[in-house]
C-alpha cells in the first residue's frame, strides 16, 4: 500500500480520458515521452542495458549468462578428467601388455638363468622401451634386484614397490612413486616351463607421459568452450534485448485494468484502508475503513480531525508513529491498528493506516484461552492426583488443584469407611465427614477438616447454586446433602461474601464416595454449565484415585489384620530367654514375614523368623500355613535341619497345589531361620534355608554375626540343610530379623549389615530397648517391606538345678536311682514332689533297660517344672496304649502319662530321650501325688507294643 496515492495519480493520468475514443498511436519517428521510458539508440547504451541489473533484461542476461558459463566449464572439466581417466586406462593396458610380452619373449628364462642376465637383456629392454614408447623396462630377480634400467646406474639396485606379490600370481598394475617419479607400472613373473619363477618384469609410464596424452584433449576442450559460450552469450543478448523491448512500457488498456483490479481489490478486503497525507487530511479510504469508523461519504479530502472521530483515534492516525496491533476501540468494535509511512520506499509523505475487526477474534481468543488453562487444569489434576494410595491425601491433592484455578474455596467430604474387612452395607445411610479443604483465604468459615458434615445424598448429578439469589435455606442445604448445617454457619458464609457454590458427587465404579464442593465468593462469576462440565470431568479423575486408594487402604487394613491374627499374640512362659519382638507391616503392602518362639522340652527354646516371598492377602494365608507346621514339626522335637527338611516338602506341596488351582498363583518359596538354645549347655544349634543369620550381641557390647551353613529357600527342594551349633555366653543377645530391616534399593546388602552392626553394638540394653534402638537407626522412613525383629536375651541354668547319673543295666540300679532323686529333691525342699518323680523315673528307666540299650542315664532340671530325662542309645520310641485285662505289662507309659503334665521322646545322634515334665509348689498343690497317680498297678509300659511281663516299677 505505500506510495498509492502517487501510484493512484500515475494511473490517472495514463487513462485515456471518456472524451477520447481514438487511441493515438505513436510516432515511430518521434522520441518517445519520458514517462514511457525510450531507450538510447546507441549500441553503447543498449550494451550496458544488458549488463545492468536494475532492469528485467539485464538481469535475465546476466542469469542465462552465468548458467552458460557454468556448464562450459563444467563441461571442459569433465572432458579433461575423462580424458585424463582415459590416459591413465591406456598406461595400464600398455605396461601390461608389453610387461607380458616380454616375460613370455623366447630367451628370457635362459637369459635369466644364465651367468650374466645383464648383458643380454638390457640392450633388448631399451629395444623394447623404444619401440613400444614406455618408460622403462625393467627385468629382476625373483629377489627383486634389476638386471636392467634404462638408467645404467640403478642396475643391481633393488626394485621398489610390492613385487613379491607378483611371484604369486599372474602380475599386477599399480601407480606409485618410483625412482623416476609416480609412474604407472606393471610387474609380470617369468615362468619356467616347469612353472617356476624365474624373474620379474616390470613396465612403467611416468606421469608425464601420461598427463602429455591428457594435454592433447585441453586445446580441444578450450575450443568447444569458447565456442559454446560465444554461441550462447549472443542468444542470451538477443533473448534480453526483445525481452527489453517487449516491457518497454503498457498501453492504455492494460492500465485500465490494471486499475479496475487494483481498485476491486481495494475496497473487497475485509480490511480497512486509509492514507493520511503529510497535510493530515484523508488522501485515500476503503468501504471497510469507512464500516469500521463511521465514515461519511465525503471523507477523502478532508482534515482527519474534520471526521468526527474520537479523540484517541484521531491522535493514532495524525501521530505519525510506527504502530503495530494496537487495539482501538470504535463504538462496541475492538480493531487492531497498524500504522507505516509512505515514504519508506521513495513514495510521498504521509502515512498509510490498517484497520482490522478483532471483536470476534477476542471472544474466541478469550474462550480459547479458558478452555488452554482448563485443558491444562487437567492435566495438572492428572500428574498431581493420585500419588500415594493414601485416601486422606488424594483428596487433599484434589481440593489443592482444583484451587485457586478454579475455585475460591474447595471442599471434599468422604463417606466414613466401613471396619477392615467389612462391605458397606447397602441400605443404611453413611455419614460424610470433611476430608480435605483448599482455600485462598483461611479466614473462610466453613466446616475445618474431620467435622460431620452430614449424610451421604443419593443424587448422582452435580448441582451448582447461586448463592446470592437463593442463599442457603434449609430446603437447598437438604439438597446439597449438608444435614448437619445450622443457620448461624449459613449466615457466617453469606456475610463473608460466598457468591457461589457447585456440588458434584464422588463416583467411581457406580459406587458414591462423596460429594466434592467447589466455592466462589465476592467478585467472582457464578458457575455456568461449562463449569460444571469440566467441575464432573475433574472430579470423575479425582474419584477414580480416591477409589483405588479407598479399595488399596481396605484391602491393606484387611492383610495387616490377617497378617497380625497369624503372628503370636503373646509370648509363651520361659525363663531360658527374655523376649522382645516388633512387627512393622511395609508402607505398601503387607507381606509374609513371620516370628515365632516355642517352647522345647529340656529348658530349650526355639526361635523362629521367616518371610514368604510374595506380599498381600496370599502371602500372609501362606505364612499362616506355615507357621503352623513349624509348630507341628516342633512339637516332634526335630532338629533344626530335619525340621526345615520337612517344611521345604510342604512348601513344595502348597506350591503345586497351589499352581494347579484356578488361580495359578504360586508361592515362589518361602525363606526361613530355626534355631533352638539350650539353657542347660549355653549353646544354640540352628539352621538357615536362604534367610539371612542372626546377630549376637555379647555382653561387653560387641556384636558378631555368626556363621553357618546356608540352604536353599523353601519350596525349591533338591538340597538338604546342615545345622550350626555355637556358644552363646549368659547375659547375650541373639537378634533374629528379616531383610526388610536392612536391605534397601540402591545400598549394599553388607553396607546395610554394618549399618546394623553399629545399631546393635554399645552399651547393655534390654531385648525392648535393642528393639527400639535397631528400627530407630535402621527404618527412618516407613519400610517398603515387611520387618520381623526377635532379640532374646540369654541365661544359664544354675548348676544347682540339674542334675546327672549314669545307670547300670542292671534293674537292681533303680533303687539307687531312686534314693538318688529322693535326696537331690529333698535338698531343695522339693519333698512332695519325691514320690511322683520316683515313680516317673522307676518306669521309664525300666523301660530303657528292658527295651533300650545302655549305656542309660537320668538327668533332673528343675527350672519353672520339674523335669525327668532318661536317655539310652536305641533310636525306637515307646507310644501309648491300652492294655488289655489279660496283659501283664504295657501300663506303665500309661501310668506316666497320667501322672506328668506332658510327656515326649525326642531323638539325639547317639539314641533317644524319654522326658517328662511336672508342675512344682503352686501348680501342682491342687493334686496330691496320690491323687495324680491313681491306681498303681505296678505296670509298665512296652515298647515297640511288646507286652510287659515283669512288672513296670522294678525293686525299691
Amino acid at each position: 500500500m505505500f506510495g498509492i496515492g502517487r501510484f493512484r495519480a500515475r494511473l490517472r493520468r495514463s487513462v485515456r480520458r471518456p472524451d477520447q475514443h481514438e487511441e493515438k498511436r505513436p510516432d515511430p519517428a518521434a522520441p518517445a515521452p519520458p514517462g514511457r521510458g525510450a531507450a538510447d539508440p546507441s549500441p553503447a547504451r543498449e550494451l550496458r542495458s544488458l549488463f545492468t541489473v536494475r532492469t528485467v533484461a539485464g538481469q535475465v542476461f546476466c542469469l542465462v549468462l552465468a548458467l552458460v558459463l557454468l556448464l562450459v566449464v563444467a563441461g571442459a572439466v569433465a572432458l579433461v578428467v575423462q580424458g585424463r581417466r582415459d590416459s591413465l586406462d591406456e598406461a595400464r593396458m600398455r605396461t601390461l601388455s608389453v610387461a607380458q610380452t616380454f616375460a613370455s619373449a623366447p630367451g628370457i628364462v635362459t637369459a635369466l638363468d644364465g651367468k650374466d642376465p645383464t648383458a643380454i637383456l638390457q640392450p633388448r629392454a631399451e629395444e623394447v622401451r623404444r619401440d613400444a614408447h614406455v618408460d622403462s623396462v625393467v627385468v629382476a630377480s625373483t629377489q627383486g634386484i634389476r638386471y636392467t634400467h634404462p638408467n645404467p646406474a640403478l642396475i643391481g639396485k633393488h626394485l621398489i614397490g610390492p613385487y613379491k606379490e607378483a611371484l604369486t600370481g599372474p602380475g599386477f598394475t599399480r601407480t606409485f612413486k618410483g625412482s623416476q617419479g609416480l609412474s604407472v607400472t606393471s610387474v609380470v613373473p617369468v615362468i619356467r616351463p616347469d612353472g617356476s619363477v624365474a624373474g620379474l618384469v616390470s613396465v612403467g609410464l611416468t606421469n608425464e607421459s601420461v598427463s602429455s596424452v591428457t594435454d592433447r584433449y585441453i586445446p580441444l576442450a578450450t575450443a568447444v568452450a569458447l565456442i559454446a559460450a560465444a554461441l550462447t552469450t549472443t542468444g542470451a543478448a538477443l533473448l534480453s534485448r526483445r525481452l527489453r523491448r517487449q516491457t518497454h512500457g503498457l498501453g492504455p488498456a492494460e492500465m485500465t485494468r490494471m486499475y479496475e483490479h487494483h481498485d476491486a481489490v481495494l475496497h473487497a478486503v475485509r480490511e480497512g484502508v486509509l492514507i493520511v497525507g503529510a497535510d493530515q487530511r484523508l488522501t485515500l479510504v476503503n468501504d471497510e475503513a469507512r464500516r469500521l469508523l463511521d465514515l461519511p461519504p465525503d471523507a477523502e479530502g478532508r482534515a482527519v480531525t474534520d471526521l468526527g472521530l474520537p479523540p484517541d483515534a484521531a491522535a493514532l492516525l495524525t501521530g505519525g508513529d510506527i504502530v503495530t496491533d494496537q487495539v482501538l476501540r470504535s463504538g462496541k468494535r475492538l480493531l487492531a491498528v497498524n500504522v507505516r509511512h509512505t515514504d519508506m520506499r521513495r513514495g510521498p509523505p504521509g502515512t498509510v493506516v490498517t484497520l482490522r475487526d478483532t471483536t470476534e477474534l477476542s471472544a474466541v481468543t478469550g474462550r480459547a484461552s479458558l478452555i488452554r488453562e482448563r485443558l491444562l487444569l487437567l492435566y495438572e489434576a492428572g500428574a498431581r492426583v493420585g500419588t500415594t494410595l493414601d485416601v486422606t491425601r488424594t483428596a487433599q491433592e484434589l481440593a489443592d488443584v482444583a484451587t485457586p484455578g478454579f475455585a475460591d474455596v474447595t471442599t471434599v467430604d468422604l463417606a466414613t469407611p466401613a471396619p477392615p474387612g467389612e462391605e458397606p452395607a447397602a441400605d443404611v445411610p453413611l455419614n460424610m465427614h470433611r476430608t480435605a479443604v483448599a482455600s485462598t483465604d483461611p479466614e473462610q468459615p466453613l466446616y475445618p477438616v474431620g467435622h460431620q458434615v452430614g449424610l451421604l445424598p443419593t443424587r448422582t448429578a452435580a448441582m451448582r447454586l447461586d448463592v446470592a439469589e437463593t442463599g442457603l435455606g434449609p430446603d437447598v442445604i437438604a439438597r446439597l446433602g449438608w444435614q448437619n448445617w445450622n443457620p448461624e454457619r449459613a449466615e457466617d458464609l453469606r456475610l463473608f461474601g460466598f457468591r457461589a457454590v457447585l456440588s458434584v458427587p464422588l463416583r467411581a465404579r457406580g459406587v458414591t464416595l462423596g460429594l466434592a464442593n467447589f466455592w466462589r465468593f465476592r467478585g467472582a462469576e457464578p458457575f455456568d454449565g461449562d463449569d460444571e462440565s469440566f467441575a464432573e470431568e475433574l472430579v470423575a479423575r479425582a474419584a477414580v484415585s480416591i477409589d483405588n486408594a479407598r479399595r488399596y487402604t481396605r484391602e491393606h487394613e484387611m492383610a495387616v489384620t490377617l497378617q497380625r491374627s497369624l503372628l503370636p499374640r503373646g509370648l509363651p512362659e520361659q525363663t531360658a530367654l527374655e523376649v522382645a519382638h516388633r512387627y512393622l507391616p511395609a508402607r505398601a503392602e503387607v507381606g509374609g514375614d513371620w516370628f515365632d518362639v516355642i517352647p522345647l522340652p529340656g529348658a530349650r527354646v526355639a526361635l523362629v523368623v521367616g518371610d514368604v516371598i510374595g506380599h498381600g492377602l496370599h502371602a500372609a494365608a501362606n505364612m499362616g500355613r506355615l507357621r503352623t507346621s513349624i509348630h507341628n514339626f516342633s512339637a516332634l522335637d526335630l532338629a533344626p535341619d530335619e525340621l526345615l527338611g520337612h517344611l521345604d516338602e510342604v512348601v513344595s506341596r502348597i506350591d503345586r497345589a497351589e499352581a494347579a488351582g484356578e488361580s495359578g498363583v504360586e508361592i515362589s518359596g518361602a525363606t526361613c531361620l530355626y534355631a533352638i538354645y539350650d539353657a542347660v549347655s549355653g549353646n544354640c544349634t540352628m539352621a538357615r534355608a536362604g534367610h539371612p543369620g542372626p546377630a549376637l550381641i555379647l555382653p561387653d557390647g560387641t556384636v558378631e554375626f555368626p556363621e553357618g551353613p546356608v540352604g536353599l529357600p523353601l519350596g525349591i527342594g533338591g538340597m538338604p540343610f546342615e545345622s550350626a551349633e555355637f556358644h552363646v555366653p549368659e547375659g547375650s543377645r541373639l537378634v533374629l530379623f528379616t531383610d526388610g530391616l536392612f536391605e534397601r534399593r540402591g545400598r549394599d546388602i553388607d553396607a546395610g549389615l554394618e549399618m546394623l552392626r553399629d545399631a546393635l553394638a554399645g552399651r547393655d540394653r534390654t531385648p525392648e530397648e535393642t528393639c527400639d534402638a535397631a528400627l530407630d537407626a535402621m527404618l527412618p522412613d516407613p519400610p517398603t517391606d515387611d520387618v520381623a525383629l526377635l532379640v532374646a536375651r540369654t541365661r544359664i541354668l544354675d548348676p544347682d538345678q540339674v542334675a546327672q547319673w549314669d545307670v547300670a543295666t542292671d534293674p537292681a540300679a533303680v533303687a539307687g536311682v531312686r534314693r538318688n532323686v529322693a535326696a537331690w529333691l529333698s535338698e531343695r525342699g522339693l519333698d512332695e514332689e519325691a514320690f511322683t518323680t520316683e515313680l516317673i523315673l522307676s518306669e521309664l528307666v525300666t523301660n530303657a533297660m528292658r527295651y533300650g540299650t545302655g549305656p542309660i542315664e537320668v538327668r533332673l532340671l528343675y527350672d519353672r517344672s520339674l523335669i525327668c530325662e532318661v536317655s539310652d542309645t536305641s533310636n525306637t520310641s515307646p507310644h501309648l496304649r491300652y492294655a488289655a485285662t489279660t496283659d501283664e505289662g504295657g501300663r506303665g507309659l500309661f501310668l506316666v502319662a497320667q501322672i506328668a503334665e506332658r510327656w515326649g521322646t525326642r531323638y539325639t545322634e547317639a539314641g533317644k530321650v524319654i522326658w517328662s515334665e511336672q508342675a512344682v509348689g503352686e501348680q501342682g498343690a491342687a493334686e496330691g501325688p496320690a491323687e495324680r497317680a491313681g491306681n498303681d498297678t505296678g505296670a509298665a509300659d512296652g515298647e515297640r507294643g511288646e507286652p510287659d511281663s515283669g512288672g513296670g516299677t522294678g525293686p525299691r
